[in-house]
């Protein structure tokens, strides 16, 4: 990937004055109405065998306009209205393409508040930013600089349900450039006692965002539940309280995995994870809490992009491969391993950390399916052969 071609989003914090946060309020809400009509009339033509393009929902905006009970439309840009049923057609497009579940309607309370601009929508000069509808720019907290001389070729606006607002341009970053090639390759095996174990017998400690504050977020809980149903201003002021608290554990979580794949992607050529099912395995009721605190499924997304941009690789394992189990020193494969087990030794003589055997056998799987392009077949001591194992390495743009 060359680095003209990236493209990165600079987030920043706003302040908005009085008159902005009723036209973004009023730009929300019709972006979301028009994107619920829209996916109601796709909706109502799939059941009778006919498929609905964006064009045709275009069109449909464009008769909505015109009548009297949805006149309101006209009152704000048509850009986040039209970006919205461009964003209709991708969630279709992954449903088709069986990458994505069938797309749902937007709720007013659950529902992420956004609108997002294009070039002919905002004019960003000299520093500021003034959306389209507005007379006055942003009052924007440039937290970093934006790249020199960038041009952002879209906006988008977005409040948080703790009430926070954020602007987000998207531009070309020259400055990201490829890492200089270097042969180190890291397995990395996932854990809750340890977010990551490494290779290397590196152990990164799980950070437990979420159990830090969540006497806080309790009691911010317990006073919510108090308040009676329905749309108080008492019940709306609790509700941003637990929003808060939310958010302050989120924003933790980010910084540090942030911090936590920078530094893995500019060490490592490869790393190579497992391709673990999470949606799946937070059903799990004990331990549901503990595995989405640990956002296993945000830090490989995390990797997998940076490694992009730093012409680095990232190979994802099957999740069946039974890296705790194989003995990383011999090969041989025990027949149980509980959970409780933390060290085991081998026929072999070979005493093994759980883990970092584990994260041992990830890499060597990994890198094996990298060179070869084939399955690595572990040995069995029970009948029936030799087991292959599938791998996945990620693709990288050229």
């Amino acid at each position: 990937m060359r680095a003209s071609d990236v493209k990165r989003a600079f987030r920043y914090r706003f302040y908005p004055s009085d008159a902005q946060a009723g036209e973004l309020s009023r730009t929300f809400g019709c972006v979301r109405k028009v994107y619920n009509l829209a996916l109601a009339a796709r909706t109502q033509a799939w059941a009778r065998q006919v498929r609905v393009n964006y064009n045709q929902t275009s069109a449909m905006l464009t008769d909505w306009k015109k009548t009297g009970e949805l006149a309101y439309l006209n009152e704000v840009s048509s850009v986040p209205l039209q970006q919205a049923l461009r964003h209709l057609q991708v969630a279709f497009t992954n449903f088709f393409a069986k990458r994505a579940k069938y797309p749902r309607f937007k709720s007013r309370k659950k529902s992420r508040r956004s609108a997002e601009y294009t070039a002919s929508a905002f004019r960003f000069r000299d520093g500021e930013l003034t959306l389209a509808k507005m007379a006055e720019p942003l009052d924007i907290v440039w937290s970093r600089p934006l790249p020199e001389g960038a041009a952002p070729s879209t906006v988008s606006v977005s409040q948080d349900a703790a009430g926070r607002g954020y602007v987000s341009l998207l531009c070309e970053d020259p400055s990201v450039q490829p890492l200089p090639a270097t042969g180190a390759a890291i397995g990395i095996d996932a854990g809750l006692d340890h977010l990551l174990t490494l290779s290397t017998g590196e152990k990164i400690s799980n950070p437990r965002h979420e159990r830090r504050d969540r006497a806080r977020l309790a009691k911010a809980q317990r006073r919510l539940a108090r308040k009676a149903a329905g749309d108080g201003a008492n019940r709306a002021k609790a509700r941003r309280k637990v929003a808060r608290v939310y958010a302050r554990i989120a924003d933790r979580r980010r910084d540090h995995l942030h911090k936590l794949t920078t530094r893995l992607v500019r060490e490592n050529q490869t790393i190579v994870i497992e391709d673990l099912a999470v949606g799946n395995m937070v059903k799990n009721g004990s331990l549901a809490r503990a595995i989405s605190d640990a956002a296993w499924s945000q830090l490989r997304s995390m990797l997998e992009y940076k490694a992009q941009w730093y012409n680095r690789e990232v190979i994802a394992v099957d999740r069946w491969f039974p890296s705790s189990k194989l003995c990383s020193a011999c090969g041989s494969l025990q027949r149980k391993m509980p959970l409780h087990v933390r060290t085991w030794t081998c026929d072999c003589g070979t005493t093994h950390d759980r883990d970092v055997n584990a994260a041992k056998d990830i890499l060597a799987v990994g890198l094996t399916a990298s060179v070869c392009g084939a399955g690595v077949r572990p040995q069995r001591k029970t009948p029936g052969g030799q087991s292959a194992t599938k791998q996945k390495p990620l693709q990288r743009e050229p």
